[in-house]
């Protein structure tokens, strides 16, 4: 059969859209979120429901095609080069249990439905910064939410995941139905298949005590050092980071931010508000605010704590986890990215511990839970050259010395970030057992996620 036939018998055996190179909505359900990479498949697949998502496995394996599924593009770090694309995108719902406390999530669903869905029901799930994000990938990443000192890992949450195989079967994976590769997926789901649906269960969450505290760095030296000092003492109850961004003076910003080296600190507590204030008090006090936006709020108001760009835009960024920064680290760390930086850096520092540094009760693929802190570095790529923007992150991660040995996957946007490869988003011993059970599910390497796994040679 030639490679049309081959199409067309596809086409057949799908409900939904199959689409070629120039097709009408090919290029633009090729693109995502993040428009420094783009995936350029030979075959790209709408599908209406599992049964057209295994259907395009199946072609794909029969034709030795790569595979990749992309739901908004927001994590987009690996481009697939020919192979079959699946639009997850189409597939879309949320469903909350009440009672059980869960949500059944579509794969192309994003996290502002779940949160709104869930808030029906005075519920919310561990959802990240963006609401705009996919929310079955953000899970299958490890997911670390807005509440992840309080609660953990956005994965250990996850019951259930429903997942199309290299074999083209559709499955329904448990901790009691396979117990291995739920632990799998739960941290490094997208190597095994395309998730279709992932049951996730939430939590009794509907106001939050949250926003952020907005300086003038030049006004406040020294505010990472401190806001590094009022964290360690803080309660689980409280989760919080901290990012430094030198605004270029243009009129695309607002005009208090303009021509400023500004300090946000972002602030997510679920007690009683009055203790919240109470445990900010310090940092509103360390110098004069631009901003402050830091008060009760219903649950899904989250989106405004960090209140993350909607719109497509090119980006590099990586991460390295932490156990501690010290005085000497934050002072280097805040110099590499302020005005005089050769390239504009956005740094973030993230408070872990907590819930974060615990196993759950059913063990999950996420790796290095021992990190205290957590810091990014992110560099649009607007008229910064990728190997400028490549070298401006490694000074600012390179900045710090206090690692526990990896990365957080969530938050790494850009093959050539500094670092690049997969092993460090995960434990040793960790790795070694996801690239076993890839070579027994995938040995053909069928699925090519931007956090592959290749498949472990035979003994």
């Amino acid at each position: 059969m030639n490679a049309a036939a081959a199409v067309r018998s596809l086409a057949d055996r799908v409900s939904g859209a199959v689409l070629l190179p120039g097709d009408d909505g090919f290029d633009a359900r090729c693109a995502g979120f993040q428009t420094a990479y783009r995936h350029r498949p030979s075959v790209l697949v709408r599908p209406d429901g599992p049964d057209d998502v295994a259907a395009a496995v199946a072609y794909a394996a029969e034709h030795a095609l790569p595979v990749a599924a992309q739901a908004t593009g927001h994590g987009l770090s690996a481009p697939l080069d020919g192979g079959v694309l699946i639009d997850t995108g189409t597939l879309t719902g949320v469903t909350v249990d009440a009672a059980a406390g869960t949500a059944r999530i579509a794969a192309g669903t994003r996290a502002g439905a779940v949160v709104d869905a869930a808030a029906r029901y005075g519920l919310a799930p561990l959802n990240g910064s963006s609401t705009g994000v996919g929310a079955v990938g953000y899970l299958l990443g490890g997911g670390l939410g807005l509440l992840g000192r309080r609660f953990g890992w956005a994965a250990d949450h996850v019951r259930a995941v429903e997942i199309v195989t290299a074999d083209a079967r559709h499955r329904r994976v448990t901790a009691d139905s396979d117990p291995e590769l739920f632990w799998a997926l739960r941290g490094a789901g997208a190597n095994f298949g395309v998730v279709t649906v992932v049951e996730t269960g939430l939590v009794r969450v509907s106001r939050i005590y949250g926003g952020e505290l907005v300086f003038d760095l030049a006004a406040t030296p020294g505010l990472l050092e401190r806001y590094l000092r009022w964290t360690e003492d803080l309660p689980e109850e409280l989760t919080s980071s901290m990012s430094l961004l030198a605004y270029p003076d243009l009129p695309a910003f607002p005009a208090k931010l303009r021509g400023r080296y500004v300090g946000h600190v972002r602030v997510a507590h679920t007690g009683d508000h009055r203790e919240g204030e109470r445990l900010v008090a310090p940092l509103r006090a360390a110098g004069p605010l631009l901003a402050d936006t830091v008060a009760e709020m219903p649950y899904t108001e989250c989106g405004a704590i960090y209140n993350d760009p909607p719109v497509p835009h090119a980006y590099l960024g990586d991460n390295v986890l932490l156990r501690a920064i010290d005085p000497a680290e934050a002072a280097a760390i805040t110099e590499l990215a302020g005005p005089g930086a050769p390239v504009p850096c956005v740094v973030d520092v993230r408070h872990l511990g907590g819930a974060l540094g615990r196993e759950p009760e059913v063990p999950a693929a996420v790796g290095h839970r021992s990190a205290g802190y957590l810091l990014r570095a992110l560099v649009p790529l607007m008229g910064a050259a990728p190997d400028d923007a490549r070298a401006a992150m490694r000074r600012v991660l390179d900045a710090a010395g206090q690692r526990v040995g990896g990365r957080c996957q969530n938050l790494v946007y850009g093959e050539d970030a500094p670092g690049a490869g997969t092993a460090d988003f995960w434990e040793p011993d960790d790795h070694r057992r996801l690239a076993e059970l890839k070579a027994r599910l995938d040995p053909a390497n069928l699925f090519r996620c931007n956090r592959n796994i290749a498949p472990a040679a035979p003994a």
